[in-house]
Parts: C-alpha cells; structure tokens; sequence
C-alpha cells in the first residue's frame, strides 16, 4: 500500500481534483506567452535609414519627386535588388538616378551607416525593443539576445527553486513565482534601457520554472497514477491555447510595453487564488507534518463526497500506508547516482540528448517566424493550432505503440522534415511553412512524450533528481537555439 491507494479511498480523480488541476493549469495560458514573448516584443519592422536631417535644404520642387523616388536618390537597394538597404545610404543625393536613361554605376557610389539612425515601417508593429533600442544592423544579435537571456533564467529558476521546494514546500514556492512573475513582468514594461530588460526578463524567466516546476509536481502529487497520462495531455493543452492567445494580443496591441503588461498581469489573478492550493500531502508527511498531510486529505474526502473516510483516516494509518516512502526519504541521491551504474547511466544520457535535441528543435522553429513569408500573427496561430493534433496523436502512440516507440518515431520525423526544409528554395514559401508547421508539431509531440517517459524510466527515490538533472538540457537547448539564430543574422 503507498499514498496513491489513500487517494482512491478519498474519492480518487474526484471534484478536489478537478478544480485542482484546472486551477493549476489556467496559468499555462500564460507561460506560452512568456516563453513566445520575444517574437513579438522584438520583432523587427522594415526599416532604412532616415535621411540626412538638412535634407529637407534640397531644393525639391525641381525635381517633382514622390516620396518613392525620394528615397531611392537617398538610399540605395540591398544585394536582392527589390527592397531598400537597412543598413547603408548615400553619402550625397543622388538626382541622377532618376534620370530614365540613367547609366549611372551604382556599385561604385559611396555609402555611410545610417548616421541619423532609422525609420521604422509601423503597419506590422507599432513599437518593439528593436524600434525604439535600434537593435538592428550591426547590433542586431542583440535581439536573440534577449531570449538567450531569458532561457538562462529559466535554467537558473530550476536550479534554485528546484531545491527551495524540496526544502519549503512546493506550495509556498509556486505562489512566491507568481508573484514574482507579476512585480517582475510589469516591472519590465517600465524598462528604460535595453540592459534593465534583459535583467527584468532574467528574472522573469527564474519565476517562470518556479511555475512550471512546483505547478508539475503539485498537480501529479494529487492525482491517482492511472489518471496522470491522460490527464498530462489534456492539461498541456492550455499551452497550446495560450499561443494562439498571444498571437490575438500581440495583434491587438502591436506595442512591446503594452504586450508586456497584458500578459503579465493576470499573474496578480493567479497569485490571489493560489493561496487555496492544498499543499502536497505526500511532501509533508515526508517532512515530519504528517497532522498537516491528514487534514487536507479529511477536506480532500469532503470535498470528493466521501465524508466517511474521515473518521477512518488516521494518523496511524496514514504513516502506514507511506512508510516504505518515509523510510526511502531519509536516503540521499544525488545527481552522482544518475550516472553511477551501467543502466542509470545509460538511461541518463540517453534522456538528456532527447531533452536537449527535441528543446533545441523546438525554440529553434518557433522563435524564427518572420522568415516564412507569412504574417507573423497568423504563423503564431498556426504554430499553436498545429499542436491540437500532434499531442492527441502523441497521445494515441503512447497507448498502443508504447514509450520507446513514440519517442523514437517523433524524434525522427521531426528530424526528416526540418532537415528536409533545409534544401527548399526560398521562394516555395508555402512549402517551406507547410514542413515548418510539421516539424513544430512532430517536436511538439516529442516534448508530450518525453515528459511522461522521463518520470517512468526513474525509480520513486530519485525521480525529482533524475527529472531536474535531464531537463536542464532542455534549458540549455532552449538557450542554444537562439544563439544559434544570431550566428544566421
């Protein structure tokens, strides 16, 4: 007998459970949004530089010129051809050039950087990070920098908090991120310099694996064992929501501070009911409050309809049912024990390259947007809409094809078709978006599975170390994907 038999007798997956879980999985709408946030908050309008601030001294009216033309005497074209450079303009007007026999060499005119800085095309983004910092030409890696910084936090944020909710409850840490997320998530649209939001989006990013850590567990630690796949599954969906809610905000809004604020207040909403959240029950009776543990099993039963179990619930029989758990918890792991034997071993690398591959993939699609041709709105509508069926079929290749299986065939699909995209031609766009959105839902899949898969391969005793230890090269992929992006620009 263990503790998932006294959730069966105090109503098993009943009504506690399932305001439980909704509670804790609301906040999910959100995280996308943090985790997205940077394709919105820096994307980057068209652009060219402004021109020379005496320019308005040329006489103009000789030249009946439109604004078209204006810019094409002031500005030359990009190696393409069809669009004006970003980065250079002319040292001296050039009237010549409008001229309809023009035999003019323009390789061979001088140019300057954008001296005067630049102005900024305002149909697709009123103001970003890149428009008002001027995070572009040569300071243009400063933009992926940004979500570099931020997955450090999380990676940070797993590490501190990971072992904070071992010590204080996973409760007390998970309001504490909460909160966090909201001061510090506001505090960012107030930044004044490039470097304060990088600390503020830090900051944000340590908050937000607070949330998804002490959320994970809080939420598993209640719910029966046979419950936990299907119930992992549907509740990640409200990830997948929320990336087709930051799409609808960021198109409403169109303005970095005003996004910033809309996805971080409801934090406020999230921080006031959290205080209702039961703590686990497992947790403290590990930790020596085992009267704690029994009085919220006794609301459990109350609220689950099970009035009976009240009386036949003790102190006694509680510590019964958890003693080989009590007994394994005064054991120390370590991370050392991942790696010690041949099988351990073996297992450990094995998740840790899934974790890093299927993370790296993943951050690697979705944080890339602009570069399909397609408005970056609808490309984040699709992006989330295209999870709906990868994780219902995730969820059916675990049920009859097994673990292993699943994770093998998602991996290697996703692998296939965004190595495919590789070698389309650029201008096949619709192509070229269609394996994107397939990748994307493939390594979507990958992530269901893995998750599940990790916290099955690892024995009771060293499963939080085991799950802490592989997911943090989902962090680190997570934080390379962009880097890896800045070496493409």
């Amino acid at each position: 007998m263990g503790f998932a038999d006294l959730l069966d007798q105090v109503g098993g997956f009943g009504r506690f459970q399932w305001i439980h879980v909704t509670l804790i999985s609301f906040p999910g709408l959100m995280m996308a949004s943090q985790n997205l946030l940077n394709n919105f908050i820096s994307g980057v309008p068209a652009h060219y530089c402004r021109l020379p601030a005496n320019h308005s001294h040329y006489n103009l009216s000789l030249h009946q010129v439109d604004e078209k033309q204006l810019l094409s005497v002031f500005i030359p074209l990009d190696a393409s051809g069809t669009r004006l450079d970003r980065c250079r303009r002319y040292v001296e007007p050039q009237w010549q050039l409008l001229a309809a026999n023009s035999s003019a060499n323009i390789t061979a005119l001088q140019t300057e950087d954008c001296l005067d800085g630049w102005t900024y095309d305002q149909s697709e983004f009123l103001q970003t990070t890149v428009s008002e910092w001027n995070l572009v030409c040569s300071l243009r890696p400063l933009k992926q920098m940004i979500q570099t910084i931020y997955m450090g936090g999380v990676l940070a944020g797993a590490i501190i908090f990971g072992g904070l909710s071992d010590r204080f409850g996973r409760r007390s840490v998970l309001i504490w991120s909460y909160f966090q997320l909201a001061v510090v998530g506001c505090s960012s649209a107030l930044s004044p310099s490039y470097s304060a939001y990088c600390v503020f989006r830090f900051l944000s990013g340590t908050a937000v694996s607070g949330i998804i850590l002490n959320a994970v567990s809080l939420k598993v630690e209640w719910i029966p064992t046979k419950s936990r796949t299907i119930v992992g599954t549907l509740t990640s969906f409200f990830f997948t929501f929320g990336q087709m809610i930051l799409a609808g905000l960021a198109y409403w809004l169109r303005d970095w501070r005003k996004l910033q604020i809309a996805v971080s207040i409801p934090h406020f909403l999230y921080f006031a009911y959290s205080w209702w959240y039961f703590e686990s029950a497992r947790w403290l009776v590990l930790n020596r409050r085992s009267e704690e543990a029994m009085k919220s099993l006794h609301r459990v039963a109350r609220i689950n309809g099970k009035p009976e179990m009240i009386e036949k619930l003790t102190l006694e029989v509680l510590e019964s049912h958890m003693k080989k758990e009590i007994e394994s918890s005064h054991s120390t792991f370590t991370a050392y024990d991942l790696l010690r034997t041949r099988g351990m071993r073996r297992i450990s690398i094995c998740l840790m390259a899934v974790w890093f591959s299927t993370s790296f993939a993943y951050y690697g699609v979705a944080m890339d947007l602009q570069k399909f041709g397609v408005s970056i709105y609808m490309m984040q509508i699709i992006f989330g809409a295209v999870d709906i069926p990868a994780k219902l079929v995730a969820l059916g290749m675990l049920s009859y094809l097994g673990r292993r299986v699943s994770q093998a065939i998602c991996l290697f699909l996703s692998a296939l078709v965004i190595f495919a995209n590789i070698f389309v031609p650029t201008d096949l766009q619709k192509l070229r978006t269609t394996l994107a959105c397939l990748g994307k839902a493939f390594t979507s899949a990958s992530f269901t599975t893995v998750y599940l898969y990790t916290g099955e391969l690892y024995p009771t005793v060293i499963r939080q170390t085991g799950m802490g230890f592989v997911s943090t090269m989902a962090r680190v992929g997570s934080m390379a994907a962009p880097a890896v992006l800045i070496l493409d620009e």
